[in-house]
């Protein structure tokens, strides 16, 4: 089990001031090229990022959980300047001259591995080798293009069942109220091997949609605590999900939510027929 007991103290995270509570998301990323499409996504991502500084405070750091940084135990970069990760291939020079070269934290890094924990006496490791992969940098570069704000990405260790990622998740509330913008970035849906190039928006599997609508119905009614058990949807589960790690950054956004905060739609689309880009705003 995930120890919560660990509280946010000022002396940990000194680097960080205390502030309103700052807004978290989920944010479907779908295909590396919305990073530089001029399509609704990304002009979405664009518009969210206009809000910081006016609806909601300027984040002081913003602490990303991405679907492709899978680790054994879990892990926060650790380093100055992060660099940029093209985790893909086949597609366009464009997208792979692409950086987001916005720095790291090492100082809040530290803090945050002391009083979020894995374990009851182990801190999330440090890491000084990854960087910001495409689940990061893709949404974070049109929301805040001018990369002045520090980047810290927490990974996931897939080995441990949903509850305990959740469980986890639940450590960072408190975060939210020292000005670190917290963001998971995958997909609700995410079936790689069903994709059908040229589907519109408007058309998914209908194993997608159902799979799509349900969680969206567990996150409109507040009840966030059964989305990390999705597995229970057996065969349904599976086709939504080979593999599950584009869902699991959605248990991290959730476990962080206040109750009685409300969501806020966007991006309620598909694509490919099989990637839900659904997405949701709290606070």
């Amino acid at each position: 089990m995930i120890d919560t007991s660990r509280a946010v103290t000022p002396d940990l995270l000194s680097s960080l001031e205390k502030t309103d509570r700052m807004p978290v998301m989920f944010l479907g990323h779908g295909s590396p090229m919305n990073a530089i499409g001029d399509n609704e996504y990304r002009r979405s991502w664009q518009a969210l990022g206009t809000q910081f500084g006016g609806k909601y405070p300027p984040p002081q750091l913003i602490l990303c959980i991405s679907a492709h940084w899978l680790t054994e135990g879990w892990w926060l970069t650790a380093m100055d300047m992060p660099k940029t990760i093209h985790d893909f291939g086949g597609f366009p020079q464009e997208l792979f001259d692409q950086q987001y070269p916005a720095p790291g934290a090492p100082g809040a890094a530290r803090g945050i591995s002391q009083v979020v924990r894995q374990r009851a006496s182990a801190p999330l490791g440090l890491d000084m080798e990854w960087g910001l992969d495409h689940g990061s940098w893709a949404v974070l570069k049109p929301m805040f293009p001018e990369a002045d704000i520090p980047v810290v990405q927490l990974s996931m260790d897939y080995s441990r069942p949903p509850s305990d990622h959740y469980a986890l998740a639940q450590q960072l509330k408190a975060l939210r109220e020292r000005g670190v913008l917290i963001v998971g970035s995958g997909n609700i849906v995410h079936n790689l091997r069903e994709m059908q190039r040229g589907a519109a928006g408007n058309q998914a599997f209908d194993w997608a949609l159902e799979f799509d609508q349900t969680t969206g119905g567990y996150i409109q009614q507040g009840n966030l605590d059964a989305l990390q058990n999705f597995q229970k949807l057996g065969q349904l589960a599976k086709m939504a999900h080979p593999t599950h790690e584009h869902y699991l950054p959605l248990l991290y956004a959730a476990g962080a939510v206040e109750a009685g905060e409300q969501p806020h739609f966007f991006n309620t689309s598909f694509q490919m027929g099989a990637i839900s880009m659904r997405s949701v705003v709290w606070g």
